[in-house]
Protein backbone atom coordinates (compact mmCIF):
# COMPACT_ATOMS: atom_id res chain seq x y z
CA UNK A 1 0.00 0.00 0.00
CA UNK A 2 1.17 3.57 -1.10
CA UNK A 3 1.46 6.09 1.86
CA UNK A 4 -1.00 8.09 -0.55
CA UNK A 5 -3.50 5.46 0.37
CA UNK A 6 -2.46 4.75 4.17
CA UNK A 7 -3.29 8.71 4.65
CA UNK A 8 -6.72 8.41 2.65
CA UNK A 9 -7.57 4.85 4.78
CA UNK A 10 -6.28 7.19 7.97
CA UNK A 11 -8.70 10.30 7.19
CA UNK A 12 -12.06 8.29 6.39
CA UNK A 13 -11.30 6.09 9.71
CA UNK A 14 -10.96 9.47 11.44
CA UNK A 15 -14.06 10.92 9.96
CA UNK A 16 -16.35 7.70 10.47
CA UNK A 17 -15.06 7.90 14.18
CA UNK A 18 -15.97 11.41 14.63
CA UNK A 19 -18.96 10.53 12.82
CA UNK A 20 -20.23 8.43 15.19
CA UNK A 21 -19.33 10.06 18.17
CA UNK A 22 -21.33 13.06 16.66
CA UNK A 23 -24.37 10.46 16.44
CA UNK A 24 -23.70 9.00 19.96
CA UNK A 25 -24.26 12.93 21.79
CA UNK A 26 -26.92 13.90 19.37
CA UNK A 27 -29.14 11.04 20.23
CA UNK A 28 -28.19 11.41 24.16
CA UNK A 29 -28.86 15.03 23.97
CA UNK A 30 -32.51 14.22 22.15
CA UNK A 31 -33.61 11.29 24.54
CA UNK A 32 -32.81 14.13 27.73
CA UNK A 33 -34.43 16.49 26.19
CA UNK A 34 -37.49 18.02 28.21
CA UNK A 35 -39.85 20.17 26.79
CA UNK A 36 -42.68 22.87 28.73
CA UNK A 37 -46.23 22.37 27.66
CA UNK A 38 -49.04 24.49 29.25
CA UNK A 39 -52.01 22.90 30.49
CA UNK A 40 -54.27 24.23 27.51
CA UNK A 41 -51.83 22.23 24.92
CA UNK A 42 -52.30 19.35 27.22
CA UNK A 43 -55.67 19.19 27.29
CA UNK A 44 -55.71 20.13 23.26
CA UNK A 45 -53.37 16.54 23.17
CA UNK A 46 -50.44 18.99 21.81
CA UNK A 47 -48.03 16.99 24.07
CA UNK A 48 -45.85 14.09 23.32
CA UNK A 49 -47.21 10.59 24.44
CA UNK A 50 -45.26 8.70 26.09
CA UNK A 51 -42.25 11.22 26.11
CA UNK A 52 -41.21 12.88 29.53
CA UNK A 53 -42.20 16.73 29.49
CA UNK A 54 -42.95 19.64 31.75
CA UNK A 55 -45.99 21.15 32.78
CA UNK A 56 -46.64 24.49 34.41
CA UNK A 57 -48.93 27.04 35.89
CA UNK A 58 -50.62 27.62 39.49
CA UNK A 59 -51.90 24.90 41.82
CA UNK A 60 -55.31 25.37 42.01
CA UNK A 61 -57.19 26.07 45.16
CA UNK A 62 -58.65 23.59 47.06
CA UNK A 63 -56.89 20.73 44.13
CA UNK A 64 -54.11 19.12 47.11
CA UNK A 65 -55.09 16.03 48.47
CA UNK A 66 -53.14 13.06 49.70
CA UNK A 67 -53.82 9.35 49.06
CA UNK A 68 -54.06 6.67 52.10
CA UNK A 69 -50.42 5.53 51.44
CA UNK A 70 -49.26 9.02 52.74
CA UNK A 71 -47.00 9.55 50.22
CA UNK A 72 -48.97 10.34 46.79
CA UNK A 73 -50.10 13.86 46.20
CA UNK A 74 -52.86 14.59 44.08
CA UNK A 75 -53.28 17.79 42.84
CA UNK A 76 -54.52 20.06 39.58
CA UNK A 77 -52.50 23.03 37.53
CA UNK A 78 -54.08 25.58 35.93
CA UNK A 79 -53.34 27.81 33.42
CA UNK A 80 -56.60 29.52 34.32
CA UNK A 81 -58.01 28.43 31.24
CA UNK A 82 -57.79 24.76 31.28
CA UNK A 83 -56.57 22.27 34.03
CA UNK A 84 -54.69 18.63 34.48
CA UNK A 85 -54.56 16.52 36.91
CA UNK A 86 -51.42 15.71 38.69
CA UNK A 87 -50.26 13.10 40.41
CA UNK A 88 -46.96 12.52 42.19
CA UNK A 89 -45.22 10.27 44.81
CA UNK A 90 -42.71 11.97 46.81
CA UNK A 91 -42.10 14.72 49.06
CA UNK A 92 -43.13 18.22 47.37
CA UNK A 93 -41.30 21.48 48.09
CA UNK A 94 -41.43 23.30 51.03
CA UNK A 95 -43.09 26.38 48.80
CA UNK A 96 -45.64 23.71 47.71
CA UNK A 97 -48.87 25.83 48.26
CA UNK A 98 -52.12 26.46 46.69
CA UNK A 99 -52.68 29.31 44.37
CA UNK A 100 -48.67 29.38 44.03
CA UNK A 101 -46.44 28.71 40.69
CA UNK A 102 -45.57 25.07 40.30
CA UNK A 103 -43.62 23.00 37.60
CA UNK A 104 -44.15 19.52 37.24
CA UNK A 105 -41.75 16.94 35.21
CA UNK A 106 -43.55 13.65 33.81
CA UNK A 107 -45.16 11.58 31.32
CA UNK A 108 -49.09 11.67 30.72
CA UNK A 109 -50.93 8.80 31.68
CA UNK A 110 -53.37 6.68 30.60
CA UNK A 111 -56.14 8.35 32.46
CA UNK A 112 -54.91 11.98 31.46
CA UNK A 113 -53.69 12.04 34.73
CA UNK A 114 -50.01 13.72 34.66
CA UNK A 115 -47.43 11.23 36.41
CA UNK A 116 -44.59 13.27 37.86
CA UNK A 117 -41.18 12.00 38.42
CA UNK A 118 -40.15 15.83 39.72
CA UNK A 119 -42.18 19.16 41.64
CA UNK A 120 -40.55 21.96 41.31
CA UNK A 121 -41.92 25.47 43.11
CA UNK A 122 -41.26 28.99 42.79
CA UNK A 123 -38.85 30.55 45.54
CA UNK A 124 -40.25 33.49 46.45
CA UNK A 125 -42.92 35.93 45.61
CA UNK A 126 -42.42 37.27 42.68
CA UNK A 127 -40.80 34.56 40.59
CA UNK A 128 -42.33 32.37 37.92
CA UNK A 129 -40.76 30.48 35.26
CA UNK A 130 -40.48 32.81 32.25
CA UNK A 131 -42.73 30.02 29.90
CA UNK A 132 -45.67 29.56 32.80
CA UNK A 133 -45.67 33.26 32.92
CA UNK A 134 -46.31 33.21 29.04
CA UNK A 135 -48.94 30.62 29.47
CA UNK A 136 -51.02 32.29 31.93
CA UNK A 137 -50.86 35.82 29.72
CA UNK A 138 -51.67 34.00 26.95
CA UNK A 139 -54.76 32.21 28.81
CA UNK A 140 -56.05 35.31 30.07
CA UNK A 141 -55.79 36.81 26.82
CA UNK A 142 -57.52 33.66 25.36
CA UNK A 143 -60.48 33.62 27.79
CA UNK A 144 -60.50 37.62 27.92
CA UNK A 145 -60.58 37.51 23.91
CA UNK A 146 -63.39 34.39 23.77
CA UNK A 147 -65.97 36.20 27.01
CA UNK A 148 -66.02 39.41 24.70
Amino acid sequence: MKARQKRLMLVVAGVALLGGAVALVLSAFQQNLVFFHTPTEVAAGEVPQGRTFRIGGMVEEGSIKRDADGVTVRFAITDTAKTVPVAYKGPLPDLFKEGKGAVAQGAIGADGTFMASEVLAKHDENYMPPEAQDAIDQAHKTATTVAQ
